[in-house]
């Protein structure tokens, strides 16, 4: 009986399970376990452009590729998947698909590693295939390029590498070998740990137009094959691609159809020989004078495309002129077919990347295009199709921008920086007399003179971003040998590739403090803060006031008056002061800082307020001509966020002697019924004249772009009253505009069109 019994309940138990397993089997199936494996995922690098060993991040799991989403993406995260590549470490990561949109599933978001994990899979994570992402949203990696000792990568798919990576021009004429920029030689692309040549039967100038693009260059030009011919009969070749074919508007050969030698390939591509390209560079990378000079004149008056707010040459915002006035282009539609054209319509290469959402800054005035659809041949943005703006389709935030591919030119090898805390910052060297074949000499920069301006041309060079400070002691990185100063006198406009382009004293020597403690020092920031004026809110609130003087003692104090006014009969009388309101944005990536810090403002008894900056603003009115005739200055006795864009918080606030600083999307308000908000013009006589602003006149704090800083206005005096019109930034209007301005006639009555 006890026996049935227990069969009896077993039977049971068996029937409830099975019923179990029903109900389970009718529930949706999760995406996937919350963990997996190490051994059951594979990874890879893939996108364009880039290098071997960065890219955008896929994984191989429940047998389908997939990407990983940047949200909450860190360097821990990196280094571990750059460990499971095989690479030792991460040097960085990359968000918002720069490498491309991957497709297929995302199959982790939100993940959180502590960067010593063994598989990604061990760091927290919202769950294999949970996941709010577009792929507009994939992350990437660099990592650095050392293998893990005796590696063995398991996710390799195909025993053959079936992409193409890094290409080069290898040249072979004696002179453009020592000759910066490479523009003609032997297409060789990577291979292994060497170089292997391309067999030319079927190549033309779309292939060359390609890899020129790719090397920097906007055009491609014939070549001289029968010489290369004769040159390549003697070497040993190791050809690796035959058969490209390319339609001429990719931005990397590995786009184009071409196919791979298989196995031996010494004495392959039969009666072809190397493909051998020759390019034509640019106006900024031409090596003759007269070459140069003669591309100018071309460009002269038919600039109608420009880049703002990048930090290297041949980025930046892309701006265009329409109706003489410079405007920008809604992101709608950007790809890199559309950058190409505006990158080689600048005397650049192909576009390494489309950027979107602004991601050089915010331009200012009106968006002049939308929906920019190239197909890569135009000559000019202006020949592609594009759609008119209409107020509700663009804002500022969608502005779009490039990265231009630009020749290898070396500058970066000259320059170098020791003692910093980071590579961002140190005292910087340059190397003097390296000529081919030996080893330069390192020296020291002078730090008489040195600013902001030099910095970010140092800093440029260095390849490092914006600059954030020039210091002209650095007694604290003396961390180096190198003790000789060998540049003294460097001054910069700001927009040069290298300090040597700079003026500068040359193999004349002469700097007062040559220990090195005086020797130049720089630190970088990959971003930096852009102010610029409203200019509208200028002309709307300007007006004369007669103040009388015993209400003026605390802004003599401060200067904030006329020399004149000390001969005044104080405190009777009063001076004629032209008066307005000042709102200035902070439109770059980088909050803008005053350049001392708070131990070091001065505080003003007369105002009760600190000065964090000496002079923040210059006030000029000035003659056709350009002679000034009053002055006036501000110092920023308070820099804060007195209003934002939605969605951006303030940061800064004067109160209690708090941070000063103007966050990006934030504004800072000047009204015009306060202290020093004004030009004295109590001596300038009735006639038509131009009001000037200028933001940040010394360069004291670094901004990534120091051009749009002058605001003018036209002005007519009659001696009682004053009309203000026409204010616009300095450099939002065309030449031919900008000529107009300056040459106006003035006003014959107060009738302002």
């Amino acid at each position: 009986m006890g026996s049935c019994g227990r069969r009896a309940w077993q039977e049971l138990l068996v029937l409830l399970s099975s019923l179990c397993l029903g109900v389970g089997a009718a529930q949706p199936t999760p995406p996937g376990p919350t963990h997996s494996p190490g051994s059951q995922l594979k990874f890879r690098l893939a996108g364009y452009p880039r290098k071997h060993n960065e890219g955008r991040v896929e994984v191989f799991y429940n047998e389908e590729w997939g990407t990983i989403c940047d949200d909450d993406f860190t360097l821990a995260n990196a280094h571990v998947l750059c460990r499971h590549l095989g690479f030792a470490a991460a040097a960085g990561w990359a968000h918002s698909a720069k490498y491309g949109k991957g497709v297929g599933r995302i199959w982790l978001d939100n993940v959180n590693c502590a960067g010593s994990e063994k598989s990604i899979g061990d760091c927290k994570h919202r769950g294999w295939g949970n996941s709010d992402c577009s792929h507009e949203e994939d992350a990437g990696v660099i990592c650095k390029d050392e293998r893990i000792p005796g590696f063995k990568d398991s996710n390799v798919i195909e025993t053959e590498q079936s992409h193409v990576e890094e290409v080069r021009l290898r040249p072979v004429v004696s002179g453009a070998r020592r000759q910066l920029p490479v523009t003609e030689g032997i297409v060789e692309v990577r291979y292994k740990d060497g170089w292997a040549q391309i067999c030319d039967q079927g190549w033309d100038t779309h292939n060359s137009r390609v890899v020129c693009g790719m090397m920097g260059f906007p055009a491609e030009k014939k070549v001289n094959r029968n010489f290369y011919k004769l040159f390549t009969e003697r070497q040993q070749l190791n050809y690796r691609l035959h058969s490209v074919s390319c339609t001429g508007t990719e931005v990397h050969l590995s786009l184009c159809a071409f196919q791979f030698y298989r196995g031996n390939a010494s004495a392959a591509c039969g009666a072809g020989m190397p493909a051998v390209v020759s390019c034509v560079p640019g106006p900024l990378f031409a090596s003759g004078n007269g070459h140069k000079r003669k591309q100018r004149q071309q460009q002269q008056g038919q600039a109608r495309i420009r880049l703002k707010g990048g930090a290297k040459v041949g980025e930046g915002r892309v701006e265009v002129l329409r109706s003489s006035e410079w405007g920008t282009i809604c992101d709608d539609r950007w790809n890199l077919q559309s950058a190409s054209v505006v990158c080689r319509e600048l005397g650049f290469g192909s576009a390494k990347e489309a950027l979107t959402g602004a991601r050089m800054g915010q331009g200012t005035g009106p968006i002049h295009l939308n929906e920019v659809q190239c197909l890569g041949t135009e000559k000019s943005l202006w020949s592609c199709p594009y759609r008119n703006i209409t107020r509700e389709d663009c804002k500022h935030t969608e502005d779009a921008a490039v990265r231009c591919n630009i020749p290898y030119m070396g500058y970066e090898n000259l320059i170098r920086l020791s003692g910093g805390r980071s590579r961002f910052e140190g005292r910087v060297e340059v190397a003097v007399g390296a000529v081919e074949g030996a080893e330069p000499r390192w020296g020291l920069v002078c730090g008489e003179g040195w600013g902001t301006l030099e910095a970010m041309v140092a800093c440029r060079q260095l390849g490092l971003g914006f600059a954030n400070h020039g210091l002209q002691e650095t007694w604290y990185w003396d961390a180096s040998n190198v003790t000789e100063m060998v540049l003294s006198g460097v001054k910069c406009a700001g927009h040069e590739m290298s300090l040597n382009h700079c003026q500068h004293h040359g193999t004349s020597l002469n700097c007062r403090k040559t220990g090195t403690r005086f020797a130049a020092g720089v630190i970088c920031s990959e971003t930096a803060s852009d102010l610029l004026l409203h200019a509208p809110l200028v002309q709307e609130t300007a007006y004369i006031e007669d103040r009388p003087l015993h209400m003026l003692y605390c802004a003599a104090e401060e200067n904030c008056l006329s020399s004149s006014a000390r001969l005044a009969n104080w405190p009777y009388g009063h001076r004629r002061l032209l008066r307005f309101s000042s709102q200035i944005h902070n439109n770059g990536r980088a909050d803008f800082r005053p350049k001392a810090g708070r131990h070091s403002w001065v505080w003003h008894e007369c105002h009760r307020h600190y000065h964090s900056m000496d002079i923040f603003t210059h006030y000029d009115i000035l003659t056709p001509n350009g002679t000034k005739v009053a002055e006036g200055h501000k110092a920023s006795f308070c820099l804060e966020d007195t209003e934002c864009e939605e969605d951006v918080a303030k940061r800064y606030e004067c109160a209690n002697f708090g941070e000063q600083g103007i966050t990006v999307g934030c504004w800072d308000l000047y009204r015009h019924d306060i202290d020093c908000q004004w030009i004295d013009i109590t001596d300038v006589k009735p006639g038509n004249y131009i009001l000037q602003v200028v933001i940040n006149p010394n360069f004291e704090v670094a901004e990534s772009d120091f051009t749009n800083n002058a605001m003018k206005c036209n002005c007519k005096y009659d001696g009682h009253r004053i009309w203000v019109h026409s204010c616009h930034i300095g450099d939002a209007l065309s030449e031919e505009a900008n000529k107009r301005f300056e040459q106006y006639p003035g006003q014959l009555n107060n009738q302002i069109s």
